[in-house]
C-alpha cells in the first residue's frame, strides 16, 4: 500500500491537485504527452498531497531507479516493490528463485520503441541495412534472437509491455486521487454550508456559544488527546445551551405512552437531551424526522456525557483519536442544524427575537 505523510496539504494545494489529476488522466487517455513527462506531472501531484513515497516513485519512473554496484539500495528497493517493478527468475539447475527489479526509466523504453519503429520502417526501403538505420538498436540487451530485425522487434515488444504496465500504474494513481479529491471537495462544501448555517443560527439564538465554537476548532487542530476531549466537552455545552434556550428546564416531568406503557421523562436542568427531544416532538410533524434526529441525539448525548464523566474521574484519554473527536463535532453540527431548522416561523422563534430586542 502506498504510504503518505501525515502532514495535511493546504486547501490551495488540494485544489491544484484536483486539476492536475484531471490533466494527467486526460494526457494518458488522449496520448497527449510522452509517458515520462506524465510521470513527472504525477510526481508533482504526489508532492502537492505530501505523499513523499509516491513523489519519489514517480521521479524514478521518469529518470530511472538508482543502483549501487549493480544492486538496488534497500530504500529504493522498497519503492520498486510498491511500484510493482519487481520480477522473479527461477534457476533451472537449483530451482532457486531470485527477485530482480526493472530499473530503467520510462523514457528509455519509449526510445526503444521509437527506434524500433524507425529501423523497421527503414528496413522496408531497398538497399538500407537495419544496422545503419538503427545505431541504437542494442540500447536494450539482445534476447538471444537470430537476426537484427527479430532482436529489434523482440526488444520493442518487451519495452511496449513495460510502458503499458507503467501507464496503468500512473493512471490508477491519478484516477484514485481524482475521485478522492473530488469527493473530499464535495464533502467539504457540504459541511462548510452546514457550518455557516449553524454558526449563523447559533450566533442568533445563543451568541455566547460562538466563543465555545472557536475553542472547539482550536482543540480539534491540536495534537493533544486531552484537547480533543475538550472539544467534545464543548459540544456538550453547546447542546446544553441550546436546550436551555429553546426548551428551558421544567420541574414537572413529561408523561407519554409507548406500547401501552406510561413513560416518565424528566426535563430538569441536567436532562438537556430529553428537553431537546421533547422540543423536536413538539415541533416536527414528521415521525421519521423525530425518530432519526431523536435517535442521533440520544446516541451523541450519551457519548458526550460519558466523556465528561470520565474526565471528571481523571481520565483524559477517552477520546482515542482526532478522527473520533471530529466525528462527534460533525454529529453535533448536524443535530443542532436540524433542531434550529424547526425554530423558523414558530412562536418560540418570535419570543426569542423579542427577547433579544428587549435586551438591546
Amino acid at each position: 500500500m502506498i504510504s503518505s505523510n501525515m502532514v495535511p496539504p493546504t486547501r490551495e494545494a488540494l485544489k491544484e491537485a484536483l486539476g492536475l489529476a484531471a490533466d494527467i488522466l486526460r494526457n494518458i487517455e488522449l496520448n497527449e504527452l510522452p509517458l515520462a513527462n506524465i510521470a513527472l506531472k504525477a510526481s508533482r501531484l504526489a508532492r502537492l498531497l505530501n505523499e513523499w513515497d509516491v513523489q519519489n516513485i514517480m521521479e524514478f519512473e521518469a529518470g530511472g531507479y538508482p543502483t549501487s554496484f549493480n544492486s538496488v539500495p534497500p530504500d529504493v528497493w522498497r519503492l520498486a516493490v510498491m511500484a510493482s517493478r519487481t520480477y522473479k527468475i527461477k534457476d533451472e539447475k537449483t530451482g532457486e528463485e531470485r527477485e530482480f527489479a526493472y530499473v530503467q526509466p520510462i523514457a528509455e523504453w519509449e526510445q526503444i520503441v521509437v527506434t524500433a519503429e524507425k529501423a523497421i520502417e527503414a528496413a522496408r526501403e531497398p538497399d538500407v541495412s537495419i544496422t545503419s538505420a538503427n545505431p541504437s538498436q542494442f540500447l536494450y540487451p539482445p534476447l538471444g534472437t537470430s537476426g537484427e530485425r527479430r532482436t529489434i522487434r523482440t526488444d520493442a515488444i518487451a519495452a511496449t509491455k513495460r510502458i503499458a504496465e507503467r501507464r496503468s500504474f500512473i493512471y490508477r494513481y491519478a484516477l484514485r486521487k481524482h475521485y478522492e479529491l473530488k469527493f473530499s471537495g464535495i464533502a467539504d462544501d457540504i459541511f462548510s454550508r452546514t457550518r455557516e448555517r449553524v454558526d449563523s443560527s447559533i450566533g442568533k439564538y445563543i451568541p455566547e456559544a460562538v466563543q465555545k465554537l472557536s475553542a472547539i476548532y482550536d482543540n480539534l487542530s491540536s495534537e493533544n488527546a486531552e484537547d480533543w476531549s475538550n472539544a467534545v466537552h464543548g459540544c456538550r455545552r453547546i447542546l446544553q445551551d441550546l436546550a436551555d434556550v429553546i426548551f428551558p428546564p421544567q420541574e414537572e416531568d413529561k408523561k407519554k405512552t409507548e406500547k401501552g406503557k406510561t413513560i416518565t421523562i424528566k426535563l430538569g436542568k441536567e436532562h438537556y437531551i430529553n428537553r431537546l427531544i421533547a422540543f423536536i416532538e413538539d415541533h416536527s410533524s414528521s415521525a421519521r424526522f423525530k425518530h432519526i434526529v431523536g435517535s442521533h441525539l440520544q446516541f451523541i448525548g450519551e457519548r458526550l456525557d460519558s466523556v465528561v464523566q470520565a474526565a471528571q474521574k481523571g481520565s483524559h484519554d477517552v477520546i482515542v483519536s482526532q478522527r473520533e473527536a471530529d466525528r462527534y463535532v460533525i454529529y453535533t453540527y448536524m443535530i443542532v442544524g436540524d433542531i434550529l431548522s424547526l425554530l423558523e416561523d414558530t412562536p418560540e422563534e418570535s419570543a426569542l427575537q423579542k427577547g433579544e430586542e428587549t435586551k438591546e
